[in-house]
Formats: C-alpha cells, sequence, structure tokens
C-alpha cells in the first residue's frame, strides 16, 4: 500500500461531539435510553501525542485484511517504537509504503503485505529502510 498524502492536524479549537452512555445494539434503541452523559473529542480519542501526531491517505488494497482501504486516512504516531507485528509508515529506497513490521528475525526485517494479491518487502543489506512511525488509528468511510 503507497502513501498518497501526508498531512499535520490542524491547529484549530477541538470540538467535542455528544457521547451516549449506553451502546448501539443492532436493532431498535430504546427511546428510554435517549441522553448524553458526556462529550468525545476525536482528537483526544485519536491522537495520544499532538507534536509527533500525522496524517496519511493510504493508496493501493494491499492492506485490506488489517482494515485499511485505499482512501483511507491513517493517524500515525512517530512517538511509538515500532514493534514486531506494528502497522508502520516506512520509507523503503525513498518510496513510502504502509506494511506490518516483521521482526522475527531482527537482522532481517521483512514489511508485510495484509493481502494475498501483494509480496511482502523482504529487505536486502542495500535497501535503506526508514520508519516514519506507528499506525494508531485508520479512519474509513462507509
Amino acid at each position: 500500500m503507497l502513501i498518497k498524502e501526508i498531512f499535520r492536524p490542524a491547529e484549530q479549537f477541538q470540538r467535542s461531539i455528544a457521547l451516549y452512555a449506553d451502546t448501539v445494539k443492532a436493532g431498535f434503541p430504546s427511546p428510554a435510553q435517549d441522553y448524553i452523559e458526556k462529550t468525545l473529542s476525536l482528537d483526544d480519542l485519536c491522537i495520544r501525542t499532538p507534536a509527533a501526531t500525522f496524517f496519511v491517505r493510504a493508496s493501493g488494497s494491499s492492506m485490506e485484511k488489517a482494515g485499511i482501504h485505499d482512501g483511507d486516512v491513517l493517524v500515525v504516531d512517530r512517538s511509538l517504537p515500532p514493534g514486531h507485528r506494528k502497522i508502520v509508515i516506512a520509507s523503503v529506497d525513498g518510496e513510502f509504503v504502509c506494511k506490518r513490521l516483521d521482526l522475527s528475525v531482527p537482522s532481517k526485517p521483512v514489511l508485510r503485505a495484509e493481502s494475498d494479491d501483494y509480496p511482502d518487502i523482504t529487505l536486502r543489506d542495500e535497501d535503506e529502510l526508514e520508519i516514519f512511525g506507528v499506525v494508531t488509528t485508520v479512519v474509513h468511510a462507509l
């Protein structure tokens, strides 16, 4: 999966949205539960470290099994360590990609696709790998 756009969060005021106290069931809601208990800011929900956070727009279908689809916006945190099995934004020889990091052999990292239609990226000694951050949230429109 390639990266289509990279952008930082806007430094505007936060807007909190009503959060209902009850969970939503797949049936009909009860009219008696029609009240709001508190508010929720999407910034607070999705951004752990504002100074180290950026967004990217995904392009392609190589990460669909991980729930990342073409056009999705990914919230990426540069302050988190890129651990084994984390989904990361990386640069391989200057090309930005979104893949699952496989460190099962620490000296031979592999960037794994989450689709059978795409190959994994097995890094060679001459490849330049830079991890830019760990994906923490996927924003996917229905």
